[in-house]
């Protein structure tokens, strides 16, 4: 396992290049939490994972399951960047008979490995992944993205505690520990409490990464597949609206229809990513 971290830096910029556009053809949707976990993505789909894009159904491929679906437009132009399907169909997002609807859903979208959406249940169909490559003695791995809010739901832990016992160790999950969801802060919510120890304890081999550094994500999972006993948990320290400052700063960023400031912002971001590109095209 390697990547080229300036290729994946490059990536990275194509994906949340994507995620805008396609978000601010739509005219609103979930900014925050997609823009939060494409550093992940960047590194999972350029170079950690075992994919082919023209044959998304590989059996010998590895699987990416999004347990917090809405932010399936970051995972939507991750799959458009590496070929996927073209990135034309972007711009269908959410509208009627699209193959991209608001939830990853796999009988729709060439690449999405598990339709997700109903928080807590997309874990669940993860480790029951994982459990299957383990029986049948596969050697594919099994990434999910689980989100901070989502793990309120006590599923979520049935789930994980499931994994450990059975020693799951080909099962990675990333927390986007973005500290926000719907309603509010994450920890004026439900204080979630110290993440690394409490996956420690649930018998996961457990590390706490800058969740914007490409660097970090990477270096986090060639160290979990390093060992051989315990599934992995690596815990994403980000920030909703990753990547654009303006964004990040906005209180009220998890679903966003934005406003003509917001606009305006948007707009020059994906200025600013396509310059950065080299693209310069007009939008």
């Amino acid at each position: 396992m390697s990547i080229e971290l300036e290729k994946v830096e490059q990536f990275r910029d194509e994906i949340r290049l994507k995620t805008l556009k396609e978000l601010y053809h739509l005219g609103f949707g979930h900014y925050g939490g997609s823009l939060s976990i494409i550093e992940t993505l960047a590194v999972l789909y350029g170079g950690v994972m075992k994919i082919d894009p023209k044959n998304p159904n590989w059996e010998e491929r590895d699987y990416f399951i999004l347990s917090k679906g809405h932010g399936g437009p970051g995972l939507y132009a991750t799959l458009a960047v590496k070929g996927y399907f073209p990135e034309e169909v972007l711009y269908t997002l959410n509208n009627n008979g699209t193959t991209l609807p608001s939830h990853p859903d796999r009988n729709l979208t060439p690449g999405v490995d598990m339709t997700t959406g109903s928080l807590g249940q997309g874990i669940s169909a993860a480790v029951g992944v994982a459990l299957s490559h383990k029986l049948s003695k596969r050697e594919n791995y099994t990434f999910c993205i689980v989100g901070d809010g989502e793990l309120n739901e006590g599923q979520c832990w049935e789930a994980f505690q499931f994994a450990a016992h059975h020693k799951l160790n080909q099962l990675f999950v990333f927390i986007d520990d973005n500290k926000k969801q719907l309603d509010g802060l994450t920890k004026d919510i439900i204080n979630p409490f110290d993440f690394e120890e409490k996956f420690k304890a649930f018998g996961f081999y457990s590390l706490k990464v800058d969740g914007s550094s490409l660097g970090q994500i990477y270096d986090a999972i060639k160290k979990g597949k390093e060992q051989t006993e315990r599934p992995v948990a690596i815990i994403l320290d980000t920030t909703k609206g990753q990547g654009v400052p303006y964004l990040e700063q906005k209180v009220d960023n998890h679903h966003i229809r934005p406003s003509q400031a917001d606009e305006e912002a948007i707009l020059q971001a994906i200025d600013d990513l396509e310059h950065r590109l080299g693209k310069g095209v007009p939008r």
